[in-house]
This record gives C-alpha cells, sequence and structure tokens, in this order.
C-alpha cells in the first residue's frame, strides 16, 4: 500500500530538514511525500530544494492557513493511507511507516494512533516535556474530552473521502472538529501503543494567552457544531493534559 505524507511549512527553516530526513530514511519504501508551503522566505525553500528529488510534489504559495495547507495535499494525495507530519516535528524511528502499515493490513483497520512525545524541539529529543499515551478508542470517550495526537493519526484515503476535509474556519481546533467528526463515524480503529512522533512545544495553538484563550473558544464551537458534549468537555480536554506532563516514558 502506498502512504502518502503531507508537511505543511512556513519558515520552518530551523527544523524542516530533520522533519524531511526522518522520512527519507524509512524502511517502508512506497510513501509518497507532499509538502505544502505557505511561501516561506527564510531559507525554507532552499532546503526543500536540496530535498527535492525524495519528494513527490512541492507547493508553495499563499494560502489561508494551516487547514486550507493541508486541504491542498489532501487533494493532491494519491496513497492508500494518509498522514500529515508537521514541518517541526519528526517519525519516531525508521521502521514507524513500516508498522503502521503492518498494523493496519493485519487488523483491517480503517483508522490508526499511536503516542507522541512533545520536547524542547526535535533537535533535542531528550528533552522530554510531556508524553502524550492514548489509549483505546470507544465513543464515549468524547464527551469526556478525549482525542487521539493528530500528528499520530493514519486514515484509510475512503475514510478522508467520507469525513470531509478540514475545516479552514477554525483557525486552531480544526484538527479537533475534523476528528470528533472522524471518531463519530463507524470504522474500525486501532491504536498502536507506540510512539510514533516526536513533536516540538510551542504550536500555534499555545504560543501565548490569547491564542489558548481562542483555542478554547474554537474546541467549543466544535463541539457544539458536532452535537457532542459541552463546556465541561473542554474542561475534561485540558485536565487531560495535566496527566502527560507528569507521565513518564
Amino acid at each position: 500500500m502506498k502512504v502518502s505524507l503531507i508537511t505543511i511549512s512556513y519558515n520552518s527553516a530551523r527544523l524542516l530538514e530533520l522533519s524531511l530526513q526522518s522520512v527519507e530514511v524509512q524502511t517502508y519504501p512506497d510513501i509518497e511525500h507532499i509538502v505544502i508551503d505557505g511561501g516561506s522566505a527564510d531559507g525554507t525553500l532552499d532546503i526543500i530544494a536540496r530535498h527535492r528529488s525524495r519528494l513527490a510534489c512541492v507547493v508553495s504559495e499563499p494560502d489561508n492557513g494551516i487547514y486550507d495547507a493541508i486541504n491542498k495535499g489532501l487533494r493532491l494525495a494519491t496513497g492508500d493511507i494518509i498522514g500529515i507530519l508537521n514541518s517541526d516535528d519528526m517519525l519516531a524511528d525508521t521502521t514507524t511507516i513500516e508498522t503502521i502499515v503492518r498494523k493496519m493490513e493485519n487488523t483491517g483497520a480503517d483508522v490508526l494512533y499511536g503516542d507522541l512525545i512533545y520536547c524542547k524541539d526535535i533537535l533535542h529529543q531528550d528533552s522530554v516535556v510531556r508524553y502524550w499515551r492514548s489509549n483505546p478508542f470507544r465513543p464515549g470517550l468524547l464527551e469526556y474530552g478525549w482525542m487521539p495526537p493528530h500528528p499520530t493519526l493514519y486514515l484509510r484515503r475512503r475514510i478522508y473521502d467520507e469525513t470531509g476535509e478540514y475545516d479552514p474556519t477554525f483557525s486552531i481546533s480544526a484538527d479537533y472538529d475534523f476528528m470528533l467528526r472522524l471518531f463519530s463515524r463507524r470504522c474500525k480503529t486501532v491504536y498502536l501503543p507506540n510512539v510514533l512522533v516526536y513533536m516540538s512545544v510551542g504550536g500555534v495553538s499555545n504560543r501565548n494567552m490569547r491564542t489558548m484563550m481562542l483555542k478554547t473558544r474554537e474546541d467549543y464551537r466544535a463541539l457544539r457544531k458536532n452535537a457532542i458534549g459541552g463546556i465541561y468537555t473542554v474542561l475534561f480536554k485540558k485536565l487531560r493534559k495535566i496527566y502527560q506532563f507528569f507521565h513518564s516514558c
């Protein structure tokens, strides 16, 4: 099966090369790596050019935010399985994609997700800030703020087609809205209890108090849109994060 990986970048020169290299060293041979750049001006395009021969497709143009860029990548993807790797994150080891594919083949899974480690940045993988250990999904969890780490999410192409694209009217929480839609569907879901991604801290949703407040409002809007839970769901979602700061590897 072909795996499409979509990487979104914008002025990502500091860490993008490590992210791209983590894909290039994968043992799984059939990977379509798509890079969607927002028109970077910091050296990002030079890095992409150095790796162009290993990339299936590169688009560099202004966009309407992260989720608009992801949707562009989804429209270009031709893989049987699709995942999203942020430009400042990296796959955990050389066999990550092979492990994901074999697990999905052996179980017949439509959706797979795993664990994630937040570190200072991917230059310092030993500086663990937060360990997001997930757990097997059951429907009632959504109401209590559960969600898997989005960068570890891998879906069969048809599930993306059936669930729909990311809603770009959300500036921060379109991934949460998407997962609420996804996990409200009837599809075979498998949890792989492996660390699949190292993620750099300091993402868009946690930059400052203003963005954290915006994230809270957008999370609540996503819940209302999908008729799941209420304000208590947002509270439980935040409380779940606290445990991750004290959860050792």
